[in-house]
């Protein structure tokens, strides 16, 4: 793969040091890089610093005659495959929101051609506050992407959202960026997601369901539409956050689920991340049962449809590539190697949801994913979004694979 160039716009703010170890692991990993230190941003990381790992000087002022003379805002903007702001703060994002070009770094991203990630970072009442989120809500119409922030302590000692995500998170959607460059441009691919609880009502007020919040399959619709691909989520109940842009089926039971799916086809990738409920009541009472009847005690229960082994068998529209969950309290490997033969899938993530800290109702995961040849690669604990991240590198990677037709 050709070498790509990103340039790293630094702004001011105490999360402004991080940049230094994401330009390590950008240049480990050969990516060349530019770097624009805005007067803020010199208050927390030098310039010598940033020359000594990147190899070449920090463009600072708009009107230095030497710099201009090399290489001026507009063509610095046109070096670059990717620019990336980091930290961003909410009042960088405000001037962003206001189209105003009042240094060289606002000017950049205003000429700019490509697309332009902002890693925000601040206090989570500022995260929080009305205004920033409106910005964030333009500023995602105007077509900027972002990175973060996440939940975590903040250098002031307050606990919330606002914290920047870490190099290595940063790092992971970046590759994946660039690394799906070849499949975006040559195949418009479409991928359909699965995610959440399923609720099987007994009657009116009782229902049989599960831990799952849904939030590592929403993480994983908006992972796949971040990187351009045509995303249908098909959701049981679930407040997770979904990115404007993917399509939003809201489900309850898992018949309708199944039935969503069914409407959605075809598509090229399909990941049954939903916790579908393993049964269902054959009759649902109209009233709500009381604790005196019988009939809590003679509850008649049916098998739920198996949505990942209808897509595994279907002949009919059958997804080119078939993801998988597993979720285990036990025998983890074994029983999702023996999940993955029987549902006729090509790769299955299995994770272990008897620990607390991990998988249901947690922000966290830890994962296995299990290719249909038995080969397995282990993603430790991490933020749901980042674990996101790297599954759909996996499917992509998995897909190029078995795609004859990409070149």
């Amino acid at each position: 793969m050709k070498t790509k160039k990103i340039l790293i716009i630094i702004g001011g703010g105490i999360a402004a040091y991080k940049s230094l170890d994401l330009i390590r692991l950008l240049k480990k990993n050969n990516f060349e890089i530019k770097t624009i230190l805005t007067k803020s941003g010199r208050e927390f990381v030098t310039p010598l610093s940033l020359t000594a790992l990147t190899g070449s000087k920090p463009h600072e002022n708009m009107f230095h005659t030497d710099e201009e003379a090399k290489i001026d805002h507009i063509s610095l903007s046109r070096w670059a495959d990717l620019v990336l702001v980091l930290p961003t703060t909410a009042n960088f994002m405000s001037k962003l929101c206001q189209g105003r070009a009042e240094d060289l770094s606002t000017t950049v991203i205003l000429a700019s051609n490509k697309d332009i990630f902002l890693v925000p970072a601040m206090n989570v009442r500022m995260w929080s506050h009305l205004a920033t989120q409106q910005n964030v809500k333009s500023l995602k119409n105007y077509g900027y992407k972002f990175i973060g922030p996440e939940k975590g302590e903040m250098a002031c000692g307050e606990y919330g959202e606002g914290k920047m995500s870490s190099p290595r998170q940063i790092y992971s959607e970046i590759k994946n960026y660039f690394y799906n460059q070849k499949i975006l441009t040559q195949k418009k691919l479409t991928a359909l997601v699965t995610a959440g609880p399923t609720r099987e009502y007994l009657d009116p007020v009782r229902y049989i369901s599960n831990e799952s919040s849904g939030k590592q399959g929403v993480a994983i619709a908006n992972a796949l539409s971040r990187i351009g691909i045509k995303t249908k989520l098909v959701l049981g109940p679930s407040d997770s956050q979904v990115d404007k842009g993917i399509k939003v089926i809201k489900v309850t039971s898992g018949i309708e689920m199944l039935n969503a799916v069914k409407k959605l086809l075809p598509v090229d990738i399909a990941v049954c991340a939903a916790a579908v409920s393993d049964v269902k009541p054959i009759n649902k009472n109209t009233d709500k049962l009381k604790k005196s009847y019988n009939q809590l005690n003679n509850l008649k229960l049916d098998k739920n449809p198996d949505i990942l082994e209808y897509l595994g068998k279907t002949n009919k529209s059958k997804p080119r590539l078939i993801v998988g969950f597993s979720a285990e309290t036990k025998d983890l490997i074994k029983n999702s190697k023996k999940k993955i033969r029987e549902k006729y899938c090509d790769i299955i993530i299995a994770n272990d949801v008897s620990r607390r800290d991990i998988g249901f109702n947690s922000d966290y995961n830890e994962v296995h994913i299990i290719d249909s040849k038995g080969n397995k690669e282990k993603i430790s604990k991490g933020k749901k979004s980042y674990i996101a991240n790297l599954i759909v590198e996996n499917i992509l990677k998995k897909f190029l694979i078995n795609d004859k037709n990409i070149n």
